[in-house]
Protein backbone atom coordinates (compact mmCIF):
# COMPACT_ATOMS: atom_id res chain seq x y z
CA UNK A 1 0.00 0.00 0.00
CA UNK A 2 1.32 3.39 -0.93
CA UNK A 3 0.09 6.87 -0.12
CA UNK A 4 1.69 9.89 -1.72
CA UNK A 5 1.17 13.62 -1.39
CA UNK A 6 -0.24 15.74 1.39
CA UNK A 7 -4.01 16.21 1.37
CA UNK A 8 -5.84 19.34 2.48
CA UNK A 9 -9.00 18.71 4.49
CA UNK A 10 -11.71 21.15 5.54
CA UNK A 11 -12.64 20.61 9.16
CA UNK A 12 -16.36 21.17 8.66
CA UNK A 13 -16.49 18.47 5.95
CA UNK A 14 -14.78 15.73 7.95
CA UNK A 15 -15.17 13.49 10.98
CA UNK A 16 -12.18 14.05 13.25
CA UNK A 17 -10.80 12.15 16.21
CA UNK A 18 -7.88 12.90 18.47
CA UNK A 19 -8.69 12.24 22.14
CA UNK A 20 -9.99 8.80 23.05
CA UNK A 21 -12.71 10.16 25.35
CA UNK A 22 -14.31 12.17 22.56
CA UNK A 23 -17.26 10.96 20.49
CA UNK A 24 -15.16 9.25 17.83
CA UNK A 25 -12.23 8.43 20.10
CA UNK A 26 -12.82 4.70 19.68
CA UNK A 27 -11.43 5.00 16.15
CA UNK A 28 -7.99 5.58 17.65
CA UNK A 29 -5.55 2.75 18.24
CA UNK A 30 -5.07 4.33 21.65
CA UNK A 31 -8.67 3.64 22.62
CA UNK A 32 -9.30 1.22 25.47
CA UNK A 33 -12.23 -1.17 25.39
CA UNK A 34 -11.20 -3.09 22.27
CA UNK A 35 -9.08 -6.03 23.49
CA UNK A 36 -7.96 -8.48 20.82
CA UNK A 37 -7.06 -12.16 20.69
CA UNK A 38 -4.41 -13.46 18.29
CA UNK A 39 -3.48 -17.16 18.27
CA UNK A 40 -5.24 -17.42 21.63
CA UNK A 41 -3.10 -14.64 23.12
CA UNK A 42 -4.95 -11.72 24.66
CA UNK A 43 -3.75 -8.27 23.62
CA UNK A 44 -5.22 -5.20 25.36
CA UNK A 45 -5.27 -2.78 22.42
CA UNK A 46 -4.76 -2.52 18.67
CA UNK A 47 -1.80 -0.20 19.36
CA UNK A 48 -0.06 -2.95 21.32
CA UNK A 49 -0.72 -5.40 18.48
CA UNK A 50 0.62 -3.00 15.86
CA UNK A 51 3.77 -2.27 17.85
CA UNK A 52 4.36 -5.97 18.54
CA UNK A 53 4.33 -6.60 14.79
CA UNK A 54 7.51 -4.54 14.51
CA UNK A 55 9.44 -7.34 16.19
CA UNK A 56 8.30 -10.73 14.81
CA UNK A 57 11.76 -12.21 15.42
CA UNK A 58 11.98 -10.88 18.99
CA UNK A 59 9.35 -12.68 21.06
CA UNK A 60 10.65 -11.29 24.35
CA UNK A 61 10.10 -7.74 23.11
CA UNK A 62 6.63 -8.70 21.89
CA UNK A 63 5.78 -10.06 25.33
CA UNK A 64 6.79 -6.79 26.97
CA UNK A 65 4.66 -4.76 24.55
CA UNK A 66 1.49 -6.85 24.66
CA UNK A 67 1.75 -7.09 28.43
CA UNK A 68 0.98 -3.38 28.79
CA UNK A 69 -2.59 -2.42 29.63
CA UNK A 70 -2.02 1.17 28.51
CA UNK A 71 -1.70 1.64 24.73
CA UNK A 72 0.61 4.62 25.20
CA UNK A 73 2.83 2.58 27.51
CA UNK A 74 2.91 -0.20 24.91
CA UNK A 75 4.11 2.32 22.33
CA UNK A 76 6.71 3.78 24.68
CA UNK A 77 7.99 0.32 25.65
CA UNK A 78 8.72 -0.37 21.99
CA UNK A 79 10.92 2.69 21.50
CA UNK A 80 14.15 1.43 23.11
CA UNK A 81 14.05 -1.53 20.72
CA UNK A 82 13.42 0.38 17.49
CA UNK A 83 16.84 -0.68 16.16
CA UNK A 84 15.47 -4.24 16.16
CA UNK A 85 12.44 -3.32 14.05
CA UNK A 86 11.91 -5.66 11.10
CA UNK A 87 13.99 -4.27 8.19
CA UNK A 88 11.04 -3.88 5.81
CA UNK A 89 8.88 -2.03 8.34
CA UNK A 90 8.42 1.11 6.24
CA UNK A 91 7.19 -1.03 3.35
CA UNK A 92 4.77 -3.18 5.37
CA UNK A 93 3.54 -0.93 8.19
CA UNK A 94 0.44 0.26 6.33
CA UNK A 95 -0.54 -3.31 5.46
CA UNK A 96 -0.06 -4.26 9.11
CA UNK A 97 -2.15 -1.31 10.28
CA UNK A 98 -4.92 -2.31 7.85
CA UNK A 99 -4.80 -5.86 9.20
CA UNK A 100 -4.97 -4.57 12.80
CA UNK A 101 -8.07 -2.53 11.95
CA UNK A 102 -9.64 -5.56 10.27
CA UNK A 103 -9.01 -7.61 13.40
CA UNK A 104 -10.44 -4.87 15.61
CA UNK A 105 -13.61 -4.82 13.53
CA UNK A 106 -13.94 -8.62 13.34
CA UNK A 107 -13.60 -9.01 17.10
CA UNK A 108 -15.77 -6.00 18.00
CA UNK A 109 -18.24 -6.29 15.17
CA UNK A 110 -21.15 -4.33 16.63
CA UNK A 111 -19.28 -1.85 18.82
CA UNK A 112 -16.57 -0.83 16.36
CA UNK A 113 -18.78 -1.36 13.32
CA UNK A 114 -21.49 0.93 14.68
CA UNK A 115 -18.88 3.57 15.47
CA UNK A 116 -17.52 3.43 11.93
CA UNK A 117 -20.98 3.66 10.39
CA UNK A 118 -21.88 6.59 12.65
CA UNK A 119 -19.31 8.69 10.76
CA UNK A 120 -21.67 8.78 7.79
CA UNK A 121 -20.15 9.55 4.42
CA UNK A 122 -17.54 12.10 5.43
CA UNK A 123 -13.77 11.51 5.31
CA UNK A 124 -12.36 10.31 8.64
CA UNK A 125 -9.37 12.27 9.88
CA UNK A 126 -6.95 11.60 12.72
CA UNK A 127 -6.15 15.10 13.95
CA UNK A 128 -2.53 15.31 15.04
CA UNK A 129 -0.15 18.15 15.78
CA UNK A 130 2.89 15.91 15.21
CA UNK A 131 2.13 13.11 12.77
CA UNK A 132 1.25 14.04 9.21
CA UNK A 133 1.72 10.48 7.97
CA UNK A 134 -0.96 8.68 9.97
CA UNK A 135 -2.93 11.86 10.56
CA UNK A 136 -3.39 15.45 9.42
CA UNK A 137 -2.09 18.57 11.13
CA UNK A 138 -4.22 21.69 11.70
CA UNK A 139 -2.79 24.65 9.77
CA UNK A 140 -5.69 27.01 10.46
CA UNK A 141 -9.06 26.93 12.16
CA UNK A 142 -10.63 25.52 9.00
CA UNK A 143 -7.92 23.39 7.39
CA UNK A 144 -5.77 20.35 8.14
CA UNK A 145 -2.98 18.96 5.98
CA UNK A 146 -1.44 15.50 5.99
CA UNK A 147 -1.37 12.07 4.40
CA UNK A 148 -3.91 10.92 7.01
CA UNK A 149 -3.19 7.27 6.25
CA UNK A 150 -4.99 5.97 9.34
CA UNK A 151 -8.01 8.11 8.52
CA UNK A 152 -8.04 6.84 4.95
CA UNK A 153 -7.85 3.22 6.11
CA UNK A 154 -10.76 3.77 8.49
CA UNK A 155 -12.77 5.49 5.76
CA UNK A 156 -12.13 2.58 3.41
CA UNK A 157 -13.08 0.04 6.06
CA UNK A 158 -16.32 1.92 6.71
CA UNK A 159 -17.21 1.81 3.03
CA UNK A 160 -16.63 -1.95 2.91
CA UNK A 161 -18.84 -2.27 5.98
CA UNK A 162 -21.72 -0.64 4.12
CA UNK A 163 -21.80 -3.38 1.50
CA UNK A 164 -24.43 -6.10 1.44
CA UNK A 165 -21.72 -8.75 1.82
CA UNK A 166 -19.98 -6.93 4.68
CA UNK A 167 -20.28 -9.93 7.00
CA UNK A 168 -17.32 -11.44 5.14
CA UNK A 169 -15.19 -8.86 6.95
CA UNK A 170 -15.62 -11.01 10.05
CA UNK A 171 -13.01 -13.38 8.60
CA UNK A 172 -9.47 -11.95 8.41
CA UNK A 173 -6.73 -13.81 6.56
CA UNK A 174 -3.15 -13.55 7.84
CA UNK A 175 -0.93 -11.23 5.85
CA UNK A 176 1.32 -12.91 3.32
CA UNK A 177 4.48 -11.44 4.82
CA UNK A 178 7.65 -13.21 5.78
CA UNK A 179 8.04 -13.55 9.54
CA UNK A 180 4.42 -12.64 10.31
CA UNK A 181 4.75 -14.04 13.82
CA UNK A 182 3.49 -13.54 17.35
CA UNK A 183 5.54 -15.15 20.14
CA UNK A 184 7.43 -17.36 17.66
CA UNK A 185 4.30 -18.74 15.98
CA UNK A 186 2.80 -17.82 12.59
CA UNK A 187 -0.25 -15.61 12.97
CA UNK A 188 -3.34 -17.48 11.85
CA UNK A 189 -6.67 -16.44 10.41
CA UNK A 190 -8.98 -14.40 12.62
CA UNK A 191 -12.64 -15.34 12.77
CA UNK A 192 -15.36 -13.47 14.59
CA UNK A 193 -17.45 -15.46 17.01
CA UNK A 194 -20.54 -14.01 15.36
CA UNK A 195 -20.36 -16.16 12.25
CA UNK A 196 -18.68 -19.22 10.80
CA UNK A 197 -17.27 -19.28 7.29
CA UNK A 198 -16.21 -21.85 4.78
CA UNK A 199 -12.79 -20.33 4.26
CA UNK A 200 -12.46 -21.99 0.86
CA UNK A 201 -14.99 -19.45 -0.43
CA UNK A 202 -13.22 -16.47 1.10
CA UNK A 203 -9.51 -17.11 0.76
CA UNK A 204 -8.23 -13.70 -0.22
CA UNK A 205 -4.94 -11.91 0.04
CA UNK A 206 -5.20 -8.99 2.46
CA UNK A 207 -5.31 -6.02 0.13
CA UNK A 208 -6.32 -2.50 1.08
CA UNK A 209 -9.40 -1.28 -0.77
CA UNK A 210 -8.51 2.29 -1.71
CA UNK A 211 -11.87 3.93 -2.28
CA UNK A 212 -10.36 7.07 -3.71
CA UNK A 213 -7.58 5.91 -6.02
CA UNK A 214 -8.29 2.33 -7.03
CA UNK A 215 -10.81 0.43 -9.09
CA UNK A 216 -9.98 -2.77 -7.25
CA UNK A 217 -11.94 -4.53 -4.59
CA UNK A 218 -11.28 -7.58 -2.45
CA UNK A 219 -14.72 -9.15 -2.39
CA UNK A 220 -17.34 -9.70 -5.10
CA UNK A 221 -19.32 -6.55 -5.61
CA UNK A 222 -23.06 -6.28 -5.08
CA UNK A 223 -23.34 -2.72 -6.36
CA UNK A 224 -25.83 -2.14 -9.15
CA UNK A 225 -23.15 -0.71 -11.47
CA UNK A 226 -21.27 -4.00 -11.44
CA UNK A 227 -22.15 -7.00 -13.57
CA UNK A 228 -20.86 -10.53 -13.26
CA UNK A 229 -18.37 -11.96 -15.72
CA UNK A 230 -18.76 -15.53 -14.59
CA UNK A 231 -20.12 -17.68 -11.84
CA UNK A 232 -18.14 -20.75 -10.82
CA UNK A 233 -19.47 -22.67 -7.84
CA UNK A 234 -20.84 -19.41 -6.42
CA UNK A 235 -17.42 -17.79 -6.81
CA UNK A 236 -17.73 -14.68 -8.92
CA UNK A 237 -15.53 -12.32 -10.84
CA UNK A 238 -16.96 -8.92 -11.58
CA UNK A 239 -16.08 -5.69 -13.27
CA UNK A 240 -17.38 -2.16 -13.33
CA UNK A 241 -18.07 -0.57 -16.70
CA UNK A 242 -14.94 1.11 -18.00
CA UNK A 243 -12.60 -0.62 -15.58
CA UNK A 244 -10.45 -3.72 -15.56
CA UNK A 245 -11.72 -6.83 -13.75
CA UNK A 246 -11.28 -6.23 -10.07
CA UNK A 247 -12.89 -8.89 -7.95
CA UNK A 248 -12.54 -12.63 -7.99
CA UNK A 249 -13.04 -15.56 -5.69
CA UNK A 250 -12.91 -18.02 -8.56
CA UNK A 251 -10.34 -20.83 -8.50
CA UNK A 252 -6.88 -19.62 -9.45
CA UNK A 253 -6.73 -21.54 -12.72
CA UNK A 254 -10.04 -19.99 -13.82
CA UNK A 255 -8.69 -16.54 -13.09
CA UNK A 256 -5.52 -17.23 -15.03
CA UNK A 257 -7.50 -18.45 -18.03
CA UNK A 258 -9.58 -15.29 -18.02
CA UNK A 259 -6.66 -12.96 -17.22
CA UNK A 260 -8.22 -12.02 -13.90
CA UNK A 261 -6.32 -11.22 -10.75
CA UNK A 262 -6.42 -14.08 -8.29
CA UNK A 263 -6.91 -12.46 -4.89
Amino acid sequence: MEFEGQITYLRNECVLFMRTKERFGGLSNMAAGYPLSINGINIPTSEALYQACRFPHKSEIQKVIIGQRSPMTAKMKSKPYRKDTRPDWDQVRVDIMWWCLRVKLAQHWEKFGDLLLSTGNNPIIEESYKDQFWGAKPVSEEKLIGLNVLGQLLTNLRELLKRLDADKLQYVSPLTLSQFLLIDKPIGAIESGNHKYDTSTFSVKETMYDLFASDRNVVPSTRKDVRSLLDVDKHSASFSEGYIPYASLAPENTCVQLSLDFI
